[in-house]
């Protein structure tokens, strides 16, 4: 291999990482831009390198290029799983872990030379992430829902409120807890995964008995 391939590989690994990262910073993601280049470009290394000592030993001893590579593999799954947090009631960063093996990918793929599959893998990332996210917006709105509880006695209600939801299979994306309109009580907005709006009324009857429930409503 010459400097200018390898500086060719690099570059386009770079450049494919960084649209993907790019996306992810957009969205404000925690690994974005800088952090996928910095995969897609390390990757792309290791893979060159293996190349490289592949050429010098090929002589002497046989030297497997891809065994460098078989560890970025799974090395990136350690990072990926950095990005990966559970925030109150839901999973954030599974996207983004995605997206960084991904990048791993297609930097191997770039680094040992096989240009359409890391450049094909690279737009499709792309357009997945930024065309289907609107699509997947569009399928959660058949199940997402937005419940929203005013209760007096914060600690104890939430458990009982969960209570209820579990009974009736709703599941609980995430949740907010803010000042409620009366004083000394809370509001908490519920973000829910509901997939039959059958039971949306004897869901309201139910909190509403509950004793530190004051409103409960279906925005």
């Amino acid at each position: 291999m010459t400097d200018l391939v390898v500086f060719q590989r690099l570059l386009l690994s770079a450049f494919l990482a960084g649209l993907i990262g790019y996306e992810r910073e957009r969205v404000g993601r925690a690994a974005g831009f800088r952090t996928h280049i910095l995969v897609g470009v390390g990757s792309c290394l290791v893979m060159l390198t293996g190349l490289a000592l592949d050429e010098q030993l090929s002589q002497h001893s046989h030297f497997d290029p891809t065994r460098m590579a078989a560890q970025v593999v799974s090395g990136i799954g350690f990072l990926g799983a950095g990005t990966i947090l559970r925030f109150r009631a839901s999973v954030r960063g599974l996207t983004t872990a995605a997206s960084l093996w991904a990048v791993g990918g297609i930097g191997l793929a770039i680094g040992a030379g096989f240009f359409i599959g890391g450049i094909l893998t690279g737009v499709i990332v792309v357009l997945s992430l930024v065309v289907l996210s609107r699509l997947e917006r569009i399928i959660r709105k058949e199940w997402s829902h937005t419940l929203v509880v005013e209760t007096q006695t914060l600690r104890e209600d939430l458990a009982h409120i969960q209570k209820v939801l579990e009974d009736y299979d709703v599941a609980i994306q995430k949740f907010e807890i803010a000042s409620g309109a009366s004083p000394n009580c809370s509001s908490i907005r519920f973000q829910v995964k509901l997939f039959s709006d059958s039971h949306q009324e004897e869901i309201l009857r139910e909190l509403l008995r509950l004793e530190g429930v004051k409103q409960a409503q279906w925005m």
